[in-house]
Parts: structure tokens; C-alpha cells; sequence
């Protein structure tokens, strides 16, 4: 079966029933009055989540859905008969939008949605409605409303719980096919997958999870180079993302880290929210002698980073369960410590110290000076060592002289 994940069609919803505008007749009834019946409602476009179905391959070829009109009223108090609506069954997972304006009508998320896209007209009165006291012959009636009528896409993204992402013959499709009962084209050239697979993988203890695997990514996929454009929506709705490295990848600037890089920046272009989803590091067709000489570079590289490497083999088995189990994890209870490591510490940084500034060296005084300070210091010693002077001795005899001849008279 061909799949088909975008389409465009025109939907329109049925008009409503004319009202007649009828009398009644009858022998030996004089005036029976109007006796016009109210038409019926127009049938309405409604879009159903259908499980059975995985592609939007029947709107491809039938672009045009109409529903039916409602009746015409009738004379004797008849009303028309309502249209039934238009059913449109549609994958689960399926986003219909408005095609001129853009605006998302629904999102069909689960089995037995119901979504009433365009509605019916609504049928017209007739004239046995507009009868009065003082107009008792109505010759009129009302016309139905028309239908509505729109433009749509349907746009369809996969319901799966785990994506597959990698670069083109990375492996993806032989590692759905041996976990789950899903049989892809698997072949030894890029872009052998042209179109997404779904595989349920039993887990243990009764669980399981949807997985898909969508073709392989390229360089500027997140602006229509390969099919990453068409096929990336296919991956916005899982919760966890196994990024396939192929660790055997031949060709000019190859290299596991280069392929995980180049990636991851086409997811952060495409959507900012699927760039920060959950990721589980497959290293892949480690069963290669030269895929194993590049897993030692690849795991430090990344270790540096945070993220752990889980080393398989992909046609052999090899490290399938180890996966499984990180994934499971991370889908059913959240945690993602399987999937990060702790970066070795960084070597502290030896910080030079700055030389200490040496005081600067005490000016010795001037000559002058030094002199001047001395001179001074020996004569205040010579001053305090020296005794008092005598009075001379002349003037001590004149004075007691005086003082004889002040008490003779």
C-alpha cells in the first residue's frame, strides 16, 4: 500500500430544505389555512480516528466530499427529512487544518474522535409558521441555510512512543525488525526506507511500545533537502528518540561524532521542542573491525558531554537488550540516568600570584640635617651635665657688709 501523509480536499456540508408553502384542500372544509412543512437540515462533514487505518491514500484520489442537502418541506404539515452527515474516516494521529487560514481544526489523537469540521445548513419554515390572526394565508416560506464549505489538509504524524533517527543506511530498519514483527526493505544502499514502518516491541512483564523508524536523515533536512521535511513529522509526537550511529560510514567527512552533531542540529532547526526530547546514543555495526576501532574516540568524545554510548550490533544481536532496557527506562518512568554520565573534572586552573610590591626604601636625611640633629643632642648633654656658677666673691663680702651696718645703727 502506497503511503500518503498529506493531502488536500474541499469539504462542504449539505444545505438546508426549502419550507413549502401549501393550503389545505378538502371538499366541505371552507379556509383550511396553510398547512406548508419545514424542510430538513443539511447533512455535516465529521472526521472519525480510525486505528485500522495507517495512510491518507483514499483522499488522494478523492479530493472533493459533499454531503447531502435536506429536503424540501411538504403541504399536509410534512417536514422534510434531515440528511445524514458525511462520515470521513482518517487515521489516528491525524492534524486537519483550514488550508487558506492555516488554524488547526483538530487533532484526532485518539480512537473514536469525533469532529464536526463543517456543519449543516439548517432547513427554512414554511408557511404554516407565519400564520396570524391578522394574516391567516401566508404566501411565503423560508429558504434553508447553505452548508459550510472549506479548504482542508490533513496532515498525518505517527502515534508511536519511539523514533528512530540516523543518517541513511545507518541501520535502523534491521534494528525494528529484531525487535519487533515489522518487515521493512532492508538493503545495502542509502534511503532504502522511503516510507516510516511501525513495529510493536513486546518488553518485559507484559509491557510494549510502538516504534518507528523513518528514512534516513541528511545534511539540511530541516529545509526539504532528502526527506527529512516530509518524514521529520513523523517524530514530533515520541517520547524518546534512539539516535543510530553507523560507526562503519565510508565516504568524505564521515565520522560518528560529525553524523551525531550534523543531526542534532537539524532537529534543533526543524523544532526547538523535538531537539530536547529524550535521546538514547546507539553506537551500531559494531560487529566491523574498523566500527570498533572508532567507539573508544566516540565514547570519550561524548563522555565529555554528559552522554553515555550504547555499543550494538545490530545484525548479530549484540547489546540489543542493554538498549531496550535504557529506552524502557526512559518511557515508563522518566528517568534518563542511564543515558548521562558524569564529565570527568575539569584540571584545576593554577593561578600565578603577583609578586608582593617591596615598600619603598626610607630616603636617608640630608648631610645638613644629620649634623644639625647631632650638634644640637651633644649640647643639651654638655647643659645638664655642667654645675650651677658661684657667685663672685666681691659681691658676696660687699653684701654682708651691708647688712653689719644696717644693725650697728
Amino acid at each position: 500500500m502506497k503511503f500518503v501523509d498529506e493531502v488536500r480536499i474541499q469539504a462542504k456540508a449539505g444545505d438546508g430544505g426549502k419550507g413549502a408553502v401549501s393550503f389545505r384542500r378538502e371538499k366541505y372544509i371552507d379556509r383550511g389555512g396553510p398547512n406548508g412543512g419545514d424542510g430538513g437540515n443539511g447533512g455535516s462533514v465529521i472526521f472519525v480516528g480510525d486505528p485500522q487505518l495507517t495512510t491518507l491514500l483514499d483522499y488522494r484520489y478523492q479530493q472533493h466530499h459533499h454531503a447531502r442537502n435536506g429536503e424540501g418541506g411538504m403541504g399536509n404539515d410534512c417536514n422534510g427529512r434531515a440528511s445524514d452527515d458525511l462520515i470521513l474516516r482518517v487515521p489516528v494521529g491525524t492534524l486537519i487544518r483550514d488550508d487558506d487560514t492555516g488554524e488547526l481544526l483538530a487533532d484526532m489523537d485518539h480512537e473514536g474522535q469525533r469532529v464536526v469540521v463543517c456543519k449543516g445548513g439548517r432547513g427554512g419554515l414554511g408557511n404554516m409558521n407565519f400564520a396570524t390572526s391578522t394574516r391567516q394565508t401566508p404566501r411565503f416560506a423560508q429558504d434553508g441555510t447553505p452548508g459550510e464549505q472549506r479548504m482542508l489538509r490533513l496532515e498525518l504524524k505517527l502515534l508511536a512512543d519511539v523514533g528512530l533517527l540516523g543518517f541513511p543506511n545507518a541501520g535502523k530498519s534491521t534494528l525494528i525488525s529484531r525487535v519487533s514483527r515489522a518487515r521493512p526493505k532492508i538493503a545495502n544502499y542509502p534511503f532504502t526506507t522511503l516510507v516510516p514502518n511501525l513495529g510493536m516491541v513486546q518488553y518485559k512483564d507484559g509491557l510494549s511500545f510502538v516504534m518507528a523508524d523513518i528514512p534516513g536523515l541528511i545534511e539540511g533536512a530541516s529545509e526539504g533537502v532528502g526527506l527529512g521535511l516530509q518524514f521529520l513529522r513523523h517524530v514530533e509526537r515520541c517520547k524518546v528518540l534512539v539516535h543510530l550511529l553507523d560507526m562503519s560510514a565510508e565516504g568524505e567527512g564521515r565520522d560518528p561524532l560529525r553524523d551525531f552533531d550534523v543531526l542534532n542540529a537539524e532537529l534543533k532547526k526543524y523544532s526547538a521542542e523535538l531537539a530536547h526530547k529524550p535521546q538514547v546514543v546507539a553506537a551500531n555495526k559494531l560487529d566491523l573491525p574498523e566500527a570498533q576501532a572508532r567507539l573508544e574516540p566516540l565514547t570519550k568524545a561524548l563522555r565529555k558531554r554528559g552522554l553515555s554510548v550504547f555499543p550494538i550490533s545490530c545484525a548479530t544481536g549484540a547489546g540489543m537488550p542493554q538498549l531496550m532496557d535504557a529506552v524502557a527506562e526512559v518511557l515508563f518512568t522518566g528517568r534518563t540516568d542511564k543515558l548521562q554520565v558524569e564529565p570527568p573534572p575539569k584540571p584545576a586552573r593554577v593561578e600565578k600570584k603577583a609578586p608582593a610590591k617591596k615598600a619603598p626604601a626610607k630616603k636617608a636625611p640630608a648631610k645638613k640635617a644629620v649634623v644639625k640633629a647631632a650638634v644640637k643632642a651633644a649640647v643639651k648633654k654638655v647643659v645638664a651635665k655642667a654645675p650651677a656658677k658661684k657667685a663672685p666673691a666681691k659681691k658676696a663680702a660687699a653684701k654682708k657688709a651691708a647688712s653689719k651696718r644696717a644693725r650697728r645703727s
